[in-house]
């Protein structure tokens, strides 16, 4: 099986190219951007050896649906989908913060209780929770959008404002779209047999508007539940069933890596590679109610090429 890990292309009116972990995002004529999902996958903020075949496709699929499923709350920067691995949008300036919404206690927050914490990004955790125990409310922990190779670190609404990175009008708009875009995405998730447990917005303005932008509700920026069972699992202290990348890293952690100096990320076999690939589509298929449509991946860098520029034209 195939999967696209670089892009090098050169597309009319381009004039920068980014390559982030997992999307490489062409600038075009300073207007647009042409966000390509590759098949890349990262954790604990390191690229993996291996790419993961049609990974791309289902990110960028799921995060166009939901895109267009939350226009009424906010703006976003979608334009087209010219390709399964590709959206085009308007260039926004981006906010330096990831807006994270909470619903559980779980993940590296749970990592964070356990050892003691009580206040995470200024918001107090209330005493005796569990792994997997649901908020009161669901609770905002941002994070700063880190440099390539560098941790994104926890900030408090309070340093956000402090260093100017929003305005307090802006960080209230923000709050705002985090909570209801949120929500909107449960009550997709409930419908599904899903729970979605936490998840991570990024915005940025164009023409003096806060516009979403990026991706929304993917395996790899959310984590999900099955409903199903999940009242008796947490009764009993017992892992939840989840859709998410956790079981990557959770199979790095096995394996003694959590992205720290000296740790080597363990052999990637291809059947460890087509399990996730595997894992991705399940997700895929229950997050949107459909199957999952394998795209032709003879030569995947040919045909995005065609077809962003045949858009683009």
């Amino acid at each position: 099986m195939k999967a696209l890990t670089a892009t090098e292309f050169n597309f009319p009116g381009q004039q920068s190219v980014y390559h982030g972990k997992v999307r490489d995002v062409y600038n075009i004529g300073g207007e647009k951007l042409v966000m390509v999902a590759t098949d890349r996958i990262s954790a604990f903020d390191v690229i993996l050896p291996k790419g993961i075949p049609f990974k791309g496709q289902m990110l960028n699929q799921i995060a166009a649906k939901f895109l267009d499923a939350t226009t009424d709350i906010c703006p976003n920067w979608k334009l087209a989908t010219p390709d399964p691995m590709v959206t085009v949008g308007v260039m926004c300036e981006g906010f330096p913060v990831e807006m994270i919404v909470r619903g559980y206690l779980c993940g590296s927050a749970w990592r964070a209780y356990k050892s003691g914490v009580r206040e995470i990004c200024g918001v107090r955790l209330p005493e005796g929770m569990r792994e997997n125990e649901k908020f009161p409310t669901p609770i905002i922990t941002p994070t700063t959008k880190a440099e390539i190779g560098e941790h994104d670190a926890d900030i408090s609404k309070e340093e956000i404002l402090a260093r100017g990175l929003a305005t307090p009008e802006e960080y209230a708009l923000l709050e705002q779209y985090t909570l209801a875009l949120f929500q909107r995405g449960t009550e997709i998730a409930a419908q599904r047999g899903l729970i979605l447990v936490d998840t991570k917005y990024e915005f940025g303005k164009h023409n003096g508007q806060i516009y979403l932008m990026d991706e929304i509700h993917t395996p790899d920026s959310s984590r999900y539940f099955y409903s199903e069972g999940y009242e008796e699992r947490f009764a009993k202290g017992e892992p939840q069933k989840q859709l998410s990348k956790e079981f990557v890293r959770e199979w790095l952690m096995e394996n003694g890596f959590q992205g720290k100096a000296g740790q080597q990320v363990p052999e990637m076999t291809d059947e460890i590679v087509q399990r996730i690939s595997d894992r991705y589509i399940e997700l895929y298929e229950h997050i949107t109610g459909e199957s999952f449509v394998k795209e032709d991946a003879g030569d995947i860098a040919a045909r995005i090429e065609k077809n962003v520029t045949d858009y683009l034209k």
